[in-house]
């Protein structure tokens, strides 16, 4: 299968680039257009007009339309939360003691809500003035300066501070105390990176192959296109208003192998490779997401776009939702949903009259992605398309680091490598460039011992949300619990193939249990004796590539004293597992 390029890659052994093109922030001036009525008579005359309008530079929900909101929405409302950077509102509210900060519902609402547009997470409930911030880390790449600048922020913080990977292949790192913000947000910037627009109804980090430009088997190399999408969505990390302002959160993914590391059937908009009439460009899924009440796999919008039209079609398609989402129930906002009401060709006409040419071409049916590819494991050491070098894929046990651990990782990605650390959806992390003469040096350093390149199989799908240690919506502890419970599992039965575990803390579903093998959603529920205890749904038949669907519940409120022999149970029945007794008798 040859492999696709575009002008602007860096050369062959590339050290992480950030693509500058700040023409692309002039995209954000185009005005909405008047919208036709579409969709079931009951939202037709909704559909009549966007039901947001541009203010002085910012966007803003229109009177007409402010009947019903949600308590989010109304809190954008009072007051713009953009402002908090790009008018250097954060200076001053980092100076105010957070106890006074809570006198007032303005200011708390700044910490609570509006400080999220700049990815910054207040733990109020079980970390009282401290935040997660959030980062924005286009296709996963970082550097070991950038690393090691996270990890000396985290250090200050000591038990309070740590880091984790997360779902999309990004860095949130934890302890943050609002005096500092001003601060780490300079650091951030020296070191070319930026927190802003991660939270809320906000554009997500744009996922993409985690093997771009050395994978022997790629499609396309997707790290061009999903720094350029972060650049429009931030406006080159200055801010971007005009997309900052949708009914709900939204993910991008821009598809670069057969193995379908990015998952593109769970994101908002998924580009996938496909040539037509010669051409190279993406066929367009639309509406994936995962909810407290509904989950849908992502569905064909009959859209093709050539390459060069990847950020003119995100831009026109987030317009069409943030002019005419729904604002009124969380649970309803998200863009299927809108997708619903107007019909897939109602939506795609939307999309049509935001696109500068107000043309889209019908998908290609050369769909470049092989059908029938069996996912390749990227852990351990494997050869480079670049001659003489090797990746090296490393376990992170559910994602979750400390200072000393990123330190040490930047280290090996200078002395081993070209400087460089990619980041993984499923919370592991990749060096890449490697000379093949010092793998063997490599493989004998000690942090693999704790950061395996071959751990247990059963721990190499393994995947945990924060949990409610940090995260007030969580219903139950995840991180220590699923390494816990995953090594007892592998003490009873032995497997030969990995199967996908993921644990979330509650039915936001941050962890993306739907997709797993097996997947663990937090509740609380009552044990044999009558007590309320944490438990978990059990979902089973979860399945990612080409023959993504999404799992089912199989058992609702296990108590997870008593998921070790449910789990055990599955494997066996479902999954080829033999008991380690049955194993050594045979033996």
């Amino acid at each position: 299968m040859a492999s696709f390029s575009i002008k602007f890659l860096a050369p062959s052994l590339p050290n992480p680039t950030r693509f500058s093109k700040s023409s692309i922030v002039k995209l954000n001036a185009t005005p909405p257009q008047t919208v036709a009525a579409a969709g079931p008579p009951e939202v037709a005359a909704e559909r009549l007009e966007p039901r947001v309008e541009e203010k002085d530079g910012y966007w803003i929900l229109k009177e007409q339309f402010r009947q019903g909101i949600n308590p989010q929405e109304k809190v954008k409302i009072e007051k713009e939360p953009m402002k908090l950077f790009m008018e250097n509102g954060i200076e001053e509210l980092a100076k105010i003691p957070i106890e006074e900060i809570d006198q007032s519902k303005l200011t708390k609402d700044d910490i609570d809500v509006r400080l999220k547009w700049l990815g910054l997470f207040h733990r109020r409930k079980n970390q009282y003035g401290r935040f997660m911030m959030r980062l924005k880390l286009p296709n996963g790449v970082t550097t070991s300066a950038q690393t090691r600048y996270l990890a000396s922020v985290i250090r200050k913080y000591g038990e309070e501070g740590c880091a984790d990977i997360t779902t999309r292949q990004n860095w949130q790192i934890r302890g943050v105390v609002l005096p500092d913000v001003p601060e780490i947000l300079k650091g951030l910037e020296e070191v070319g990176l930026t927190s802003l627009q991660s939270g809320m109804d906000n554009v997500r980090n744009p996922v993409g192959n985690p093997l771009a430009g050395i994978d022997p088997e790629e499609i396309v190399d997707t790290r061009p296109y999903t720094n350029l999408l972060s650049q429009f969505i931030t406006g080159n990390s200055r801010g971007n208003p005009a997309v900052s302002n949708l009914p709900r959160k939204w993910n991008p993914c821009v598809v670069g192998s057969h193995d379908l590391y990015e998952h593109p059937h769970i994101n908002d908009l998924a580009y996938m490779p496909a040539i037509k009439d010669g051409r190279f460009g993406f066929n367009l899924l639309v509406g994936g997401f995962f909810s407290a009440k509904r989950c849908d796999e992502a569905i064909p919008l009959d859209a093709w776009v050539p390459a060069d039209d990847v950020v003119p079609v995100c831009k026109a398609i987030l317009e069409a939702f943030r002019d005419l989402g729904f604002r009124g129930n969380r649970q309803k906002c998200r863009m299927m949903w809108l997708i619903d009401e107007l019909g897939v060709e109602g939506f795609r006409a939307e999309v049509v009259k935001r696109m500068p040419q107000q043309e889209l071409e019908r998908a290609s049916p050369e769909d470049l992605v092989q059908k029938q590819w069996e996912r390749r494991d990227y852990l351990g050491v494997h050869p480079q398309k670049q001659e003489g070098y090797s990746f090296i894929g490393l376990h992170i046990p559910v994602g979750r680091v400390q200072a000393d651990d990123m330190d040490d990782l930047a280290r090996l990605a200078d002395e081993y490598g070209s400087g460089e650390l990619r980041l993984t959806v499923e919370q592991n992390i990749i060096i890449p460039n490697i000379e093949n003469s010092k793998i063997d040096a490599l493989l004998k350093e000690p942090i693999l011992s704790k950061f395996s390149p071959d751990p247990p199989i059963l721990m190499k799908g393994l995947v945990a949300c924060t949990g409610n240690q940090f995260c007030g919506q969580a219903i139950i502890e995840t991180k220590a619990r699923s390494l816990k419970i995953t090594e007892e599992v592998q003490r009873q039965v032995s497997l030969t193939r990995p199967v996908r575990m993921h644990w979330t803390g509650c039915p936001n579903t941050c962890a993306q249990v739907q997709v797993a093998d097996i997947g663990f959603m937090g509740c609380l529920t009552r044990d044999k004796d009558k007590k309320t205890v944490e438990g978990a749904d059990v979902f089973l038949g979860g399945r990612i590539g080409s023959d993504s669907h999404l799992g089912e519940v199989y058992k609702k409120a296990v108590p997870c004293d008593e998921l070790v022999p449910l789990i055990v149970d599955l494997l066996i029945k479902n999954f080829g597992a033999v008991p380690r007794e049955r194993e050594e008798t045979e033996d």
